[in-house]
């Protein structure tokens, strides 16, 4: 393998915290540091537990060593009683903690008296409409301070607490909250996104329509007055400025505390059932220790409520940090609006998508050096980040940020893999395993394969978010999804393998891999090329059945609105045979308008692929635009398949 040049180098003031464990571990690496923590989960995560500064009584025991054996059976901390949002509300009163930001710059904020006063108003509300522990209370509104309000809220007395983003159409969200029966709702009455403005009532009467299991809506945002007149609407000014007395409630380290949904483009959304108290440990770890976040630091992850990286942002408010939410497009009004609201306050953590560092690329985005001045940490999820997007940054946004890739998902509300702030960073890759879980990469007997193989992503040990369960299953559908293909081992689904500098590449999604002439490729080798080239926008990739194998099919974007012309085709294939390998050129290159996403931005690759094979797609409710599927079924009707 050669060997590489780093694009980073930590300066020595980095990382604190994992220095700690090192030190803790008596180790003097990172890998060794990782492997003492999977060697001896009682004592990493008894550590972690301190050093994170978690409120309430851990007990005697980490893990519970007689059920350890069995991933689904593990339980962490048994004995312990403490409420979440004791740690998450922890700290000076004065100190401003929440920020929210909108299209227009209309900018409010939250010192942290402030912010228990209103969660110790809106929680009573809560105990009055009679929520107790178990209810689930849940939100379908923008990315602003009153959602984070109304979840500290039903976190505090006990209650388990769901949110979907205004992107999901009424359908999409009857899915997901008609399978968990909330009782109260909170909902936006109107958002704005790129300039426009949009109104949600028409949608909130649809879903009250369809939830029968609600007793109390409170809407917020500029039309709540307009909000449907019944007894059980109530605007959210009726729930705050109440003289509430703070007071929350323990339980133990596994009661729940949130439902969150899988994307529903598969079928009907998963609702995975999470620990509050196992999501607050192992996000605080990813943030404190991985993320080197500190008590004086601003962080904004530009997400959505329908997406697991705003529950990964609410606990951030556990690390002491100022959490800043932004509403809105963030390439509007101009395409580097996110790195303005970077400087303007002062943020030392900024959390995007890779969809949104290509787009910065993508609209010639750059900053001088010294710009960007309190950026410490750049994190990217949401899919791979290609090598030629991590040379962009530092060549164009940052030369001293940290760059974190980081890797994991929904159904631990979690990474995996994700930064290391003492190791340096290297183009494509990201930088290593979670610390306390065992990451390993498996071929297809369920052997572990060696460095720069390919393989599923798999966890060999468990960890305090560890789904608690799928919300009305009696663990089967559970044991289906991570466990039947290697029995006792977590398979995520991921196609990834492991480089020499400890790190590790995502190739795609296993069960969106490309299994042509019986070769299997990763979709994310073919979009690092093919994205790259300055005429084309985006592109998704799928396999389609030809007789006994499969051809690959390529589906792109041409730049401004262009026709896709032979010499354009015969460059993209000429990209692909020299930059990966002939494996890897399309049968067919397709011109379409635009690519099918998630809400969360993913590509939408097993939608795609069942249409262009002929099979029944079998739910679209997690779809951002249903209709982008429409030009791939055309494409099949006038003749789109093997010839």
């Amino acid at each position: 393998m050669p060997v590489l040049d780093p694009l980073w180098v930590p300066p020595a003031d980095r990382g604190a915290a994992i220095k700690r464990w090192l030190a803790a571990s008596d180790t003097s690496t990172y890998a060794a540091a990782h492997a003492a923590s999977v060697a001896d989960p009682d004592s990493f995560w008894s550590w972690a537990w301190d050093e994170c500064g978690l409120v309430g009584a851990k007990g005697d025991v980490a893990v519970d060593v007689q059920a350890r054996d069995d991933l689904r059976g593990t339980r962490f901390f048994p004995e312990a009683s403490l409420n979440v949002v004791e740690t998450l509300l922890a700290g000076e009163d004065a100190q401003e903690v929440l920020v929210g930001i909108d299209e227009q710059g209309q900018r409010r904020s939250w010192t942290r008296q402030q912010l228990r006063a209103d969660v110790a108003s809106v929680a009573a509300g809560m105990r009055d409409a009679g929520i107790a522990p178990g209810d689930r209370v849940a939100a379908w509104a923008p990315n602003v301070p009153e959602v984070m309000i109304w979840a500290l809220a039903g976190l505090s007395i006990g209650a388990v607490v769901s949110t979907a983003s205004p992107d999901f159409a009424p359908p999409g969200v009857l899915d997901r909250f008609g399978q968990v029966n909330p009782r109260l709702l909170l909902v936006g009455s109107d958002y704005s996104y790129g300039g426009r403005r949009f109104d949600m009532l028409d949608g909130v009467r649809e879903v009250l329509a369809g939830l029968p299991s609600v007793e109390r809506v409170v809407a917020i945002g500029r039309s709540a007055g307009e909000a449907p007149q019944a007894p059980m609407v109530q605007a959210w000014d009726e729930w705050i400025g109440q003289d509430a007395q703070w007071r929350t409630t323990a339980f133990p380290f596994d009661h729940p505390g949130f439902i969150l949904f899988s994307s529903g483009t598969t079928g009907a959304p998963k609702c995975i059932v999470h620990s509050a108290a196992g999501v607050l440990l192992k996000d605080l770890v990813e943030q404190r220790v991985h993320l080197d976040i500190r008590p004086s630091d601003r962080v904004c992850y530009f997400t959505t409520c329908g997406w697991m990286m705003w529950n990964w942002l609410l606990m951030v408010l556990g690390t002491g940090a100022t959490v800043v939410l932004y509403d809105g497009q963030p390439m509007y009004p101009s395409a580097d609006r996110l790195l303005e609201i970077t400087d303007t306050e002062a943020l030392t953590f900024l959390g995007v998508s890779a969809k949104y560092i290509e787009s910065l690329r993508a609209a010639g985005v750059h900053r001088e050096p010294g710009q960007l001045p309190h950026l410490r940490t750049l994190a990217s999820t949401g899919s791979p980040l290609a090598a030629e997007l991590f040379e962009y940054v530092y060549r164009d946004i940052s030369a001293d940020v940290h760059l974190a890739s980081i890797s994991g998902g929904t159904d631990i509300c979690g990474c995996f893999m994700l930064g290391v702030p003492i190791e340096p960073v290297y183009a494509g890759q990201i930088q290593g395993p979670a610390l306390g879980l065992d990451v390993q990469v498996f071929d297809d007997w369920g052997a572990p394969v060696t460095e720069g193989v390919r393989g599923e992503l798999v966890c060999a040990s468990s960890f305090p978010s560890h789904p608690l369960g799928f919300w009305g299953d009696d663990g089967t559908r559970l044991q289906q999804a991570y466990f039947d293909r290697f029995p006792g081992v977590w398979a995520h689904g991921d196609f990834v393998s492991r480089t020499p500098e400890g790190g590790f590449v995502i190739h795609g999604r296993s069960d969106a891999t490309l299994n042509a002439h019986g070769v299997r490729i990763g979709t994310a080798e073919i979009y690092r090329i093919v994205d790259a080239l300055d005429f084309i926008s985006e592109s998704i990739v799928v396999g389609q059945r030809q007789d006994l194998d499969t051809r690959i099919v390529l589906f792109v974007v041409p730049h401004d609105g262009r026709e896709l012309t032979d010499a354009m085709r015969e460059e993209i294939s000429q990209q692909l045979r020299s930059k990966a390998s002939p494996r890897h050129v399309p049968a067919e290159i397709v011109a379409i308008s635009s690519v099918p996403r998630t809400v969360t931005g993913k590509l939408a690759e097993l939608a795609v692929t069942d249409i262009v094979n002929g099979d029944p797609v079998r739910n679209t409710s997690g779809l951002a635009d249903p209709d982008a599927l429409t030009p791939f079924a055309r494409w099949v009707a006038e003749g789109g398949s093997p010839r």
